[in-house]
Parts: C-alpha cells; structure tokens; sequence
C-alpha cells in the first residue's frame, strides 16, 4: 500500500483518457498527463484546473523516464498498443512501477505477456494489459462465471451493442492491425479464420440475434490462467455494420458525464458438460465504462491488492467477485450461477459443431 496518489496517464488526451482522468480525480488520485502534444494536454490541465503535464515520446526512453518518475502506478491509454506499451511498459519496468494499459489490440497484449512477464517479477511489480471495456471486463466476467470449477469446457462470451460509433483512436487502432485475429480452440492460441456465425439469445434490450466471430484482448487474458480448451467471442452484426462504415461518425455526448447513448450488453457463459453458469454485464457506452474499470484497477494496484507480480489478466490479478461488485455504480451485473438453466435455443449455440 502506498501513500503516493499520482498516477501517470499515457494519451490523457484521447477520447477515453479524459474519461480516465476524470474517474481518477473522483477517487481522489492525482493524474500526471502525459503525452507528445503539449497543447492539447493544457487543454486537459486546464479543464481540471491545472493538472501536472509532462510531455514525453515513445522515441525518447529518457523523456519516458521522466514522465512516471514519482507516480505509484502507470495507466497507458495511447493506442495503437502496438506502438505504445512496449516503450511504457520498459520505462514502467526500471523504474520500479506498476503498469496498467486498456488495450483491446490481441498482437499488443500478446507481446506484454510474452515480452515482460519475466522482467516485471523481477523487478517487483504487477503488469495490467486490456484492463478495459474489451479484455478485463470479459476476463473479470469469465473468472466469477467458472467460481469453484478449475476447468470448463468452453467459455464463450457475447457482445451486444445497439450502435458503434467508433473514435478516431479505434479507427487507427483497427488500421494498425489487419489480418487474422487470434482465436483459442483446442487448447491453442491461433491465428485463424473465424469461426462460423450462429444466432444468440441475448437478455433484454437486445434478444435473439444473428452474431459473429469477433474475438478480442479477452481472448488473450483468459487463456493465460483459466483452464478450457475453447474460447469463444461474438458480436451482433448492427455494431460492425457502423464500424466498417467510414462515415459513421465519432460518439457524441448524450449527458452531462460526457457518455455517448450507445447501450452495451456482454453475455459471458461458461460451460461444464450440460452444467452452465451465466454472468451479464449491461450499461452505457464501452469507452466510458472503460474508465471505472482501469480506475479501479489502479487503485487495487497502489492498495495492495493484487494478487501476483508480473503480467496478468483482470481475473487473475483481482478478486473477479469483488471487482465487478464495485463496477454496479457504472454497470448493471448479474450472476446465474450453479443450477441455472440455459434456455434450449442457447445451449444449443454454444454446443454447435461447425466451429
């Protein structure tokens, strides 16, 4: 635990930084922002009357250094991932500092585990990647789904969202990762093609829809600690309808937080033989709900209260029950666990062959 309340934030800037900023503040941290525009972080200083500002660029170790020295925790909120967390993270490293990123890139989060683990035990501290929207909330969902059971058959996990409108940072984000995305079948993490649509029972608003293969950072946290042969993770197709569109727009504010309207619903169900176990997390906007999410991350993090060193995944960093119980504030979260009854239409989803 630790008395130091600053928290350097990487691309406070962005879109979903000043969501972070503002969510650290609430909780009494003291956000040090950090990036390479210096204009557009007075901008950010001055919208909290004065906040430190340090510029800093991922070509320069020494600046880097400079911009966390004397933080007790590090939140990377600059994409693409691809480019960023391997500088912060290096930085984070020698100088002895915990780090935390919200990263939704599978190849970005990938490389943290496979790259840092070793060197961030070490040196003493714990290495957060996707603790976002996309990743830790899934990851989060899954670990308090599976409770007592140490091995499921498969976990699969359902994103509903009524819209997209996608910020400029997702756009470049996407552009910088083409490809094939990773998927875990068979006990393997592999680039492949996706798996064939089928149609999902969501719960209300969203209902029986026609879903897709869409699997993101969440497939990488999980597959580190918990025990399943399949991984599965699914879209409805209205959302990447916007995405795919390039004249959809950027989210706009809805309320007074700055929230767009976007209603989002992620489904996590864990199978055991014909047992399952359900856990639904509904709310508005992913890029909002993304800010509570890391906030609390961190401020686990600086409390002493993660449960390993090194690079780890929300569930197995955290206590997945008592996280998502402080999320309620922000999201709506129920838990069907032992002895519920997956409806018929949706079993038979999860056990299809056609992979």
């Amino acid at each position: 635990m630790t008395s130091n309340k600053r928290i350097s934030v990487f691309g406070a800037y962005g879109h979903t930084g000043r969501f972070v900023v503002a969510e650290l503040l609430k909780r009494g941290l003291m956000p040090i922002l950090c990036g390479r525009d210096r204009d557009r972080l007075e901008a950010v200083s001055n919208a909290h009357r004065g906040l430190e500002l340090r510029v800093a660029t991922l070509a320069d170790p020494d600046s880097l250094s400079v911009a966390i020295a004397g933080s007790s925790a590090v939140v990377n909120c600059a994409g693409p991932f691809l480019d960023t967390a391997s500088p912060i993270v290096d930085a984070a490293i020698r100088l002895r500092i915990p780090y935390l990123d919200i990263a939704a890139e599978q190849a970005a989060v990938l490389n943290v585990f496979e790259r840092f683990d070793t060197h961030a035990k070490a040196a003493g501290i714990v290495v957060v990647p996707a603790m976002a929207f996309y990743g830790g909330l899934g990851d989060l969902m899954a670990t308090a789904a599976m409770d007592d059971w140490d091995f499921v058959d498969e976990i699969c996990i359902a994103v509903g969202l009524d819209s997209w409108k996608p910020t400029q940072g997702t756009r470049l984000t996407g552009a910088r990762n083409p490809g094939k995305r990773f998927i875990f079948s068979n006990n393997t993490l592999q680039r492949a093609d996706a798996p064939l649509g089928r149609r999902w029972d969501f719960p209300a608003p969203f209902g029986e829809q026609e879903v897709v293969s869409l699997s993101m950072a969440e497939t990488i946290t999980i597959s580190h600690h918990l025990k399943t042969p399949e991984i599965r993770v699914f879209m409805n197709l209205a959302p990447l309808t916007d995405l795919r569109n390039p004249d959809t727009p950027p989210p706009t504010p809805a309320d007074a937080s700055g929230r767009s309207a976007q209603i989002f619903l992620m489904d996590v169900i864990v199978r055991r033989g014909d047992d399952y176990r359900r856990v639904v997390a509904k709310g508005q906007d992913i890029y909002a709900i993304t800010a509570p999410i890391v906030a609390e991350a961190t401020e686990r993090v600086i409390n002493g209260q993660a449960r390993t060193l090194g690079v780890g995944g929300a569930g197995e960093v955290f206590d997945a029950f008592d996280f998502l119980r402080s999320l309620q504030p922000f999201a709506q979260i129920e838990m069907q666990g032992r002895g519920w009854k997956a409806p018929s239409s949706l079993a038979a989803a999860i056990q299809r062959t056609d992979r």
